[in-house]
Parts: C-alpha cells; sequence; structure tokens
C-alpha cells in the first residue's frame, strides 16, 4: 500500500519527518508545503536527493490562509503540522472537513485540549488526530509509558531529556536547534507534574540537581515546561509521581536562570527612550546569533525511570536512549527523534493502527514505538534493578 502525506512547514523537523516518510511509510508522494515555495522546493529536492527517487514536492502555501490550506489537503492520507502551534487549531479543523488525519508536534497545552475535544467530529469524518508529538512532549512520555509497562504496579516515573552540541564552546555550551522562542516558552512557565498522586504546578528553572548520564557525564537537570502536556492528565490515579526535567551541561542554570530573575523572558512592552520593545524580543535579538548555528553536531540523550513493584519485589527500570548527528544524512539528532517520532505516528495512521478520532499521544502502544525505532538504528538499552533500601 502507498500513502499520500501533506507536510506543512518544511523548516528542519518537517524535512526530517518526510525522509522518514520516503524510507519507511510507504510514501507515495510526499507534498512539502511553506510559505516561501523556494524552501519547500529545497526540502522536497533534499528528500528526493537522499532517497534516490522523486517522491517529494514544494508547493506555496500560507498556513493562515483556510481555502489554501483545504486546497493543499485535498487527496491526503496523513498531514504533519510542522509550523507554529497557534496554526495548530485551524490546520486540525481543516484536516477533518477535508478527510485527512493529522499529526503535529504541539507546543501550547491548552491548544492541544481544544484539539482533544474535536474527538466526535474527527470520528465521523473517519480521520485520526494525534497532537503532541516529536521529541518531547511526544517520544520522552512514551517512553514513561514503556517503563510503567516493565512494572506490575507502577508508582513513580521520572524523565530527563536533552539536545546539546556534542562539543560545547564556553561560554553558552549550548546550541539551540529548533525555535528559540520555544525554548524560552519552556524556561518561561510552569510544569505540570503528578506528585503524592495530584496534579502540581511546578515553576520552571527549580529543582536543580546532578544527574549522570553516560556518555556525557554529570548534567544539570531542572524543571522546565512544555514537556508534560496532558499526561500528568492521563496518569492521575495510576501514579504518585509523574515529572519530567531537562538535562543542560553544568553552568547553565545559572546563567538562563539569572536571564528569567531579570525579566527578560517578558513579553509585555517597555518604553526605552521612546522606543517600544518587548524584553524577549531584545533578548532574542542578541542570544541567537551566539546560542544558533546553520550546522549543528549535535548528541540527544533521554532517560526514564520507573519505580514500582514486579512480582512482588521493588523495582527500578531505566529506559536510556542515545541519538546524534548523522553526516550519512545532514539530519541532527534533535531532527531525527523530533521528526522521525512525528513520521512513524504518521506510519501507524496511514496504516489504520490508529482508530478515528483524536488521541493523546501517550495511549499510543510504547512498545509499538520503540520497535520502531529499532527499525531506524536508534540505539536504546533497558535496565531493571532490585532496590533494597527505599
Amino acid at each position: 500500500m502507498a500513502y499520500r502525506y501533506v507536510i506543512i512547514g518544511s523548516g528542519r523537523q518537517g524535512t526530517a519527518a518526510a525522509y522518514d516518510l520516503a524510507k519507511f511509510g510507504e510514501a507515495a508522494s510526499i507534498l512539502m508545503a511553506d510559505v516561501e515555495q523556494e524552501k519547500a522546493d529545497s526540502a522536497a529536492a533534499r528528500v528526493n536527493r537522499l532517497i534516490g527517487r522523486e517522491v517529494a514536492k514544494g508547493v506555496s502555501l500560507n498556513a493562515s490562509d483556510y481555502p489554501a490550506l483545504l486546497s493543499v489537503l485535498q487527496g491526503a492520507d496523513v498531514a504533519l503540522s510542522a509550523v507554529t502551534y497557534y496554526h495548530n487549531l485551524a490546520i486540525t479543523r481543516a484536516c477533518i472537513e477535508a478527510g485527512v488525519s493529522l499529526c503535529d508536534m504541539g507546543g501550547n497545552t491548552d491548544v492541544v485540549w481544544k484539539q482533544l475535544a474535536l474527538d466526535e467530529d474527527a470520528q465521523k469524518a473517519g480521520v485520526s488526530l494525534l497532537p503532541d508529538c516529536g521529541m518531547g512532549p511526544g517520544l520522552i512520555n512514551n517512553m514513561g509509558v514503556y517503563v510503567m509497562d516493565a512494572l506490575d504496579e507502577p508508582r513513580e516515573v521520572y524523565l530527563y531529556d536533552a539536545g546539546l552540541p556534542q562539543n560545547p564552546t564556553p561560554p553558552w555550551n549550548y546550541l539551540c536547534t529548533f525555535h528559540l522562542n520555544g525554548l524560552t516558552n519552556e524556561y518561561d512557565h510552569e510544569a505540570t507534574f503528578l506528585r503524592e498522586g495530584k496534579i502540581t504546578l511546578v515553576p520552571s528553572f527549580t529543582e536543580l540537581e546532578t544527574v549522570y548520564i553516560p556518555p556525557l557525564g554529570e548534567l544539570e537537570a531542572f524543571v522546565i515546561s512544555g514537556s508534560m502536556s496532558t499526561t500528568a492528565d492521563t496518569h492521575l490515579g495510576k501514579l504518585q509521581t509523574y515529572e519530567n526535567k531537562v538535562l543542560r551541561y553544568p553552568g547553565h542554570f545559572a546563567t538562563f536562570e539569572a536571564y528569567k530573575r531579570l525579566g527578560l523572558f517578558s513579553e509585555t512592552p517597555l518604553d526605552v527612550n521612546g522606543v517600544s520593545i518587548t524584553p524577549r524580543e531584545f533578548y532574542h535579538k542578541l542570544l541567537e546569533g551566539k546560542i544558533t548555528a546553520p550546522h549543528v553536531e549535535d548528541i540527544c540523550v533521554m532517560r526514564a525511570v520507573g519505580i514500582g513493584t514486579k512480582k512482588g519485589k521493588e523495582i527500578r527500570v531505566t529506559l536510556d536512549l542515545v541519538d546524534r548527528y548523522d553526516p550519512e544524512t545532514g539530519f541532527t539528532g534533535m531532527e531525527r527523534l523530533t521528526g522521525w517520532h512525528c513520521a512513524l505516528m504518521m506510519g501507524f495512521q496511514a496504516r489504520g493502527e490508529v482508530a478515528p478520532g483524536a488521541h493523546r499521544m501517550e495511549t499510543i502502544p510504547a512498545a509499538k514505538i520503540m520497535d520502531e525505532l529499532t527499525k531506524r538504528g536508534i540505539q536504546w538499552t533497558l535496565k531493571t534493578r532490585p532496590i533494597y533500601n527505599k
């Protein structure tokens, strides 16, 4: 069987997803849509060159133009929204109207809840909706479910993840491989955790700890927002603890927490000598050239720790995943884990393995997802050990 896909947004992650669909998703055609025709054409040409066949084609599309969006979606089986989250609700409605299943990368939990509320409409249209895919909040929470499934009675889950430069350069020791505003959003708001069996809001840039992660050694771990989305609600009543922290090289926490305390993340305009500017806009203008680069050789590390009982004994289950920049294709680890996670979910949707309706991505069987990652050469290990002293 061959399927027709549409990628809305031809940037880093969208191009990685298209490559994966061409290689593993039984793609008959992939339409790469972007507001910039040249960008869409370039992404399509890259996919075709890597795959060795003419499967992808570029098209100009403004995601805010609803009639144009409907036109591009016509005849497709599954679409991916790889654009900023504030387009996702309109894209969801367009997919339902066009009879096309949708996967997206999330970015705002309020928007995701509105998408999930369209479950009945999606069922009637015979399409599936899967928001929140990608490395986070997607894959990291699938890994959380995987360690839960490895226990008879899971009680606690702790998640850690990061995309970092393989060769960090002081003083930043960090490179951002996605939209800078997305990073600031993660650093600026609250995380939604489960603690003592209750949904708990925890401020970002709190609860600093040190975690040892091979092959990188000791890393800082601290709370950020954006990686949990609907998962705390999904696991309510099943777990006592469910939480996530980001990983960074030592020193990152102190630097960026100071920026936050200074007010540089604020989007409220300030008057500076008669000029109105938001602190965040000013902050991004200064920072972007320091922590972004056209070429990034990164390493992504992800860890899920599950604690509970198995056969009546206290057990700790640790799932570790490591992926790196691939010189053969030029995709970063972040692109691979984000775009490829979306693509494998889209494959499930295209093949009818996801029922019509709106679904939380953490409800898709975790074992199937980890098996698909193995097929793609992504390395992960699972270790189980008894807990003798609680």
